[in-house]
């Protein structure tokens, strides 16, 4: 992709970055890729007031909310393999990988015309009160005002569509910050939504460091926030927000466990697919896979025959599996971790050396949770078998980390399965699916340090609006 600056969008226009230039790497040749503008203090005061003033304008009417994002998803179809090309440069998306991005995208894009027209509250019976015979009540779900949209590398696509579409379906104008590793493919999605009429000033994108989330956060204009990340940065901007809404959804460690009665042959397959896909970079991909002792050797067998068989590095290789991590250091960072459980003790049951930011697709067991991969979030190409003897031993290995974001369980025991869903401390519950298996219509969050807040542009919609009542007391 040939070094071309990209202007920020303000308030419906593009136009110069008056902030330091960003080189976006192509992940992968860990070679620069593209400039991306930046903005400075003022611009990004200009897209608050873009958006405030878009808001106070009034949105379009929720049909005609409805429509613009429905044309948007029409428009995204035919450039599907523009939106991959990019994917595969700044994110080190495999085909595989970026196409599922376009796919779930123009899903998500309709599901929120759906809710844009469907956004409704509800009648309240204050007749049934003593002395209100007379009086009617109902409410109304209203947008918030100015929404922040942090979005993270790992899904530069979907989750941002997530956001925005959400945000727009209720009313509410969209300020867009997203990753700086990522910000070619969200600029991609904001022509797409501005050719299918977004009005101005409903979307501003303006990538950068953060201090340029910083001036963002101080405005108090902002009303509702947004975030997917870590948790260490969904701390601190809580901790700014005041009281004002936020959106979390920060880090996890993901498990999945396999009863003595799972189905090997229909669960290991969807293990690799979501351990391995975007490189581990998943906050639900399976880290700790937890299986019944008296299947692990089988499971090691078959995974470890399986995780060989997959071809890692060059994303835009049509045959290539796992790509690169989104960063040389994150790579190095994730092969110390596996070096170091090996060093403790742990066997390496399929893997091998770096190259760049690429890491073979690995495979550990004999791990404890003294070992990083086995108490934090790996985000990489690693699995790591754990074997167990009780289904109360799984569930609290699962409960003794301060995340809970989801959990994947392989059982046909009816009792089991309810069992797991009650005492899991996690956001999901996904019976003989992974950890990973997440569906755009559903509800997506977490528990504990894995955040709170609803995805799923229902979900997602309710919380970008609030509850006004009104009442009428009729006096005929």
């Amino acid at each position: 992709m040939a070094m071309t600056p990209q202007a920020l969008l303000l308030d419906g226009q593009w136009a110069a970055g008056k902030g330091a230039p960003l080189v976006v790497m192509d992940k992968y040749r860990l070679a620069p890729g593209a400039e991306v503008a930046t903005p400075d203090a003022a611009q990004a005061k200009r897209a608050v007031d873009a958006a405030h003033a878009a808001f106070r304008r009034g949105a379009p009417g929720p049909y005609e909310r409805g429509a613009i994002l429905e044309r948007a998803a029409a428009l995204l179809e035919p450039k599907a393999e523009e939106f991959v090309r990019i994917m595969q440069m700044e994110a080190g998306f495999t085909a595989a990988d970026a196409q599922g991005e376009v796919r779930r995208c123009v899903q998500t894009l309709k599901l929120s015309a759906e809710e844009a027209r469907r956004l409704a509250g509800e009648v309240i019976p204050l007749a049934g009160a003593p002395q209100q015979a007379g009086r009617l009540g109902f409410t109304l779900r209203v947008p918030l005002g100015v929404v922040l949209a942090i979005t993270p590398f790992n899904s530069p696509l979907n989750t941002v569509a997530h956001k925005i579409a959400p945000a727009f379906a209720a009313g509410n104008a969209v300020i867009l910050k997203p990753s700086s590793a990522t910000p070619l493919t969200a600029f991609k999605l904001a022509e797409v939504l501005l050719e299918a009429g977004l009005p101005a000033g409903f979307l501003s994108v303006i990538p950068g460091s953060a201090q340029v989330a910083a001036w963002l956060i101080a405005d108090e204009r902002v009303r509702f926030f947004a975030f997917t990340g870590s948790t260490e940065v969904g701390r601190s901007i809580q901790a700014r927000a005041g009281l004002r809404r936020t959106q979390m959804e920060l880090g996890s460690i993901a498990f999945t466990i396999l009863a003595d009665d799972a189905n090997l042959e229909a669960a290991l397959p969807k293990v690799v697919n979501a351990g391995y896909r975007k490189a581990g970079q998943v906050c639900t991909s399976v880290q700790l896979l937890l299986a019944h002792r008296s299947l692990a050797g089988e499971v090691e067998r078959q995974l470890a025959h399986k995780v060989r068989a997959l071809k890692h590095g060059d994303p835009r290789d049509p045959e290539t599996f796992v790509g690169p991590l989104i960063s040389e250091k994150e790579a190095i960072r994730v092969d110390n971790w596996i070096e170091e459980a090996v060093a403790k003790g742990a066997q390496r049951l399929a893997g091998g050396p770096r190259k760049g930011a690429s890491i073979p697709p690995a495979l550990l067991s004999g791990i404890d949770d003294t070992m990083k991969v086995g108490c934090q979030e790996v985000f990489g190409p690693l699995v790591c078998i754990v074997p167990f003897d009780t289904l109360d031993e799984a569930i609290a290995r699962v409960n003794a980390t301060p995340y809970g974001l989801a959990t994947g369980m392989f059982t046909n025991r009816l009792e089991d399965a309810f069992k797991a869903a009650r005492r899991l401390e996690v956001g999901g519950v996904h019976v003989n699916e992974t950890s990973s298996s997440r569906v755009d219509l559903m509800p997506y969050g977490g528990s504990k340090e894995s955040g709170f807040g609803r995805e799923g542009p229902r979900y997602a919609v309710h919380e970008m609006t609030e509850e006004r009542i009104v009442t009428f007391t009729l006096n005929a």
